[in-house]
């Protein structure tokens, strides 16, 4: 498309043509200032100019970034193949030490370190050894990250072509991994089916307990209901802080079926399909753990209105997951998690004002955000049935 050769004021009649006022012109000064960057020529003085220089220069580094990304991400991965950091928690080791045990020639070894080093997930210690970093040592025996970061080859897949993703509207690889995600009865799924995305459901599922467990007090309560809660373990961690609740687990039947380490016997738990099924009672308190983004509206509506029914007057309803918008993890939102669902073939992420006008819909009261430890990896709503 060509470009104007010169910066008219204002810049287009089409722009925020709905709006009026202050917020009219706050609307054209900024496409005014956008048309204005995209100008080679400015982007020449603004990199000379000292005032300028350092802005220039931090988003050029940011934009290099957003295109080096995936890069970034197989570096992670390769360390994550190799037990990297796992191998590194007694203290540094010489580089020759890690090229052995990683069965890498001594260069490869070198080039896979430098570049960790660079992303801080590892740091030089001294006479060539090499040690942790920053972002490196909180992966030591997490293994949810590790199953995370493992587990997605099959969007990399996917994102192969962006474009054509979107324009099929979703659903490839990783569509295959959460064979919920289709229109059919999932109840009728084999143990088999649901075997993977189960068993990292529960490896990362200490990511999210502990930020629920610490946001909310569950003494308040009788007996927890955790919907979709495949093999209980956010249940075991309930139970294992608050031995005295009763426990409920509703899900596929294949996915209840399996063994869960350390759900406690006295759980009960409950076979079914929420789309199509409706909840089990008789508990007084009821958990959606990363359970809503991952479905279309209609289908999250019908489940927030199941969990209304199913609670008693006084109950409460929790609601966590990552949210869309949240301060400071926007990209998390709309950038990962948007096309991690299109790629999965169902639902979106939605921001926390969202999600309680959705609550509100579905009869909830008194509907307010818990304060999380890491927003980023789990913001809770909490609801009231009066």
């Amino acid at each position: 498309m060509p470009r104007s050769p010169h910066l008219a004021w204002p810049p287009t009649a089409a722009v925020a043509g709905h709006l009026k006022g202050p917020a009219r012109w706050l609307a054209q000064a900024a496409v005014w200032r956008d048309r204005l960057i995209a100008r080679p020529g400015f982007q020449r003085w603004a990199r000379r100019f000292a005032p300028t220089r350092p802005i220039a220069r931090r988003r050029a580094g940011a934009l290099f970034d957003l295109m080096a990304g995936f890069v970034y991400s197989q570096v992670l991965l390769a360390c994550v193949r190799l037990e990297v950091f796992d191998l590194l928690a007694d203290g540094p080791q010489p580089l020759p030490v890690l090229a052995a045990v990683w069965r890498l020639p001594e260069p490869a070894a070198r080039r896979l370190v430098d570049a960790a080093v660079a992303l801080r997930l590892l740091a030089w210690r001294g006479a060539g050894c090499v040690g942790l970093g920053p972002l490196g040592a909180p992966l030591v025996g997490n293994a949810g990250l590790a199953a995370m970061v493992l587990h997605h080859g099959a969007l990399y897949e996917d994102l192969q072509d962006p474009v054509a993703l979107l324009r099929r509207d979703g659903g490839g690889a990783l569509a295959g991994y959460w064979p919920y995600a289709g229109d059919g009865d999932a109840r009728g799924l084999a143990s088999e089916q649901v075997a993977d995305y189960t068993a990292l459901m529960a490896a990362s599922q200490p990511l999210v307990a502990g930020e629920i467990l610490d946001a909310y007090d569950f003494r308040r309560h009788r007996c927890v209901l955790d919907v979709a809660g495949g093999d209980g373990s956010f249940l075991a961690a309930v139970a294992e802080r608050h031995p005295a609740l009763q426990l409920q687990l509703f899900d596929l039947p294949a996915v209840v079926a399996r063994p869960a380490s350390g759900l406690p016997q006295r759980a009960a738990r409950f076979g079914g399909d929420f789309r199509l099924d409706p909840l089990p009672t008789g508990a007084d308190l009821l958990t959606l753990v990363r359970v809503v983004h991952d479905h279309d509206d209609d289908t999250v509506r019908r489940l927030l209105r199941a969990a209304w029914q199913a609670l008693p007057p006084g109950g409460v309803l929790l609601l966590a997951e990552p949210m869309a918008g949240t301060p400071g993890a926007q990209a998390m939102g709309d950038a990962y998690f948007g096309f991690y669902l299109l790629a999965m073939g169902r639902g979106r992420p939605r921001t926390a004002a969202a999600l309680t006008a959705m609550l509100a819909e579905a009869g909830f009261e008194r509907i307010r955000q818990l304060r999380t430890g890491i927003p980023l990896q789990c913001s809770i709503l909490r609801g009231c049935k009066s």
